[in-house]
């Protein structure tokens, strides 16, 4: 990637929306905003709302540019031997996808989070993913249901991850370092937990992430049910609801969409 020059004096600097979004990707999603953005550019921020409409439209051009380095090859075709070729290892494989290329952009996974797709290239990804689905039989809604409950997971796991990272990074009066011993004191000293503890399995937070990541995906195939390509969004909802009024919880009541985005809340 070819690095943003900032104009020194003479010639006022040039502003496209290529150099905008070649600025924002250097920046990267975590630090990105309209006053670093035209900083690292060398102009006000009022020379690129020429471009840009505001910070949304900003985030979803930079954005899209990232997620345009994604490939779905790993996850929908990745020619391993002796990894089966089932439902579970294809929500699985494409979970993994995404939580390691959103691990390897800090801030990625906030922007897929708040809301996806916002343009042509995050589609893209959501109608490669559901085609894989679809080949195992599922619904077009079900596939659409699975793998945005797929990518959620990995997302959030990618941004609770970055959470914990940056909390620990930006910890110069030491306050979260207090914070986590006094937590550690407290569950040390509950007597119970003595026995527990040690028969515990370490692994380190990127294992732990995959560890949740397969819980979710071994139990979302789970309510998928025997016959996958019976299921649809609407039997999804309905069993998981039961499952929540069994557990003393209110059910889910869907409502008619009024937003065309199908992965809008």
């Amino acid at each position: 990637m070819a690095t943003v020059r900032v104009n020194q004096g003479g010639r006022p600097a040039t502003v496209t929306q290529a150099s905008i979004v070649a600025a924002g990707r250097e920046l990267g999603m975590a630090a990105l905003s309209v006053a670093a953005v035209a900083g690292r550019l060398g102009v006000s921020p009022a020379a690129l709302y020429r471009h840009v409409q505001n910070r949304w439209h900003l985030e979803r051009l930079v954005g899209e540019s990232l997620l345009a380095d994604l490939s779905l090859d790993a996850a929908v075709a990745p020619g391993v031997p002796d990894v089966p070729d089932d439902l579970e290892t294809q929500l699985l494989r494409f979970g993994r996808v995404l939580h390691d290329f959103a691990a390897a952009r800090p801030g990625l996974a906030d922007y897929l989070l708040t809301l996806f797709p916002r343009g042509e290239t995050g589609l893209r990804l959501m109608e490669t993913e559901a085609a894989a689905l679809r080949a195992h039989g599922l619904s077009d809604d079900a596939a659409v249901a699975a793998s945005n409950a797929v990518a959620s997971t990995a997302f959030a796991l990618v941004a609770a991850e970055e959470r914990r990272r940056d909390a620990a990074a930006t910890d110069h009066d030491g306050g979260f370092a207090a914070e986590l011993q006094a937590a550690t004191d407290r569950f040390e000293a509950q007597p119970w937990l003595a026995a527990v503890v040690p028969a515990l399995p370490e692994v380190s937070g990127e294992d732990y992430g995959r560890l949740l990541l397969a819980t979710f995906v071994r139990g979302l195939v789970a309510t998928l049910g025997a016959e996958p390509g019976a299921a649809t969004s609407d039997s999804i909802v309905a069993d998981l609801s039961g499952r929540l009024v069994r557990a003393g919880e209110p059910p889910i009541d869907p409502h008619p969409r009024t937003t065309p985005n199908p992965l809008e809340g």
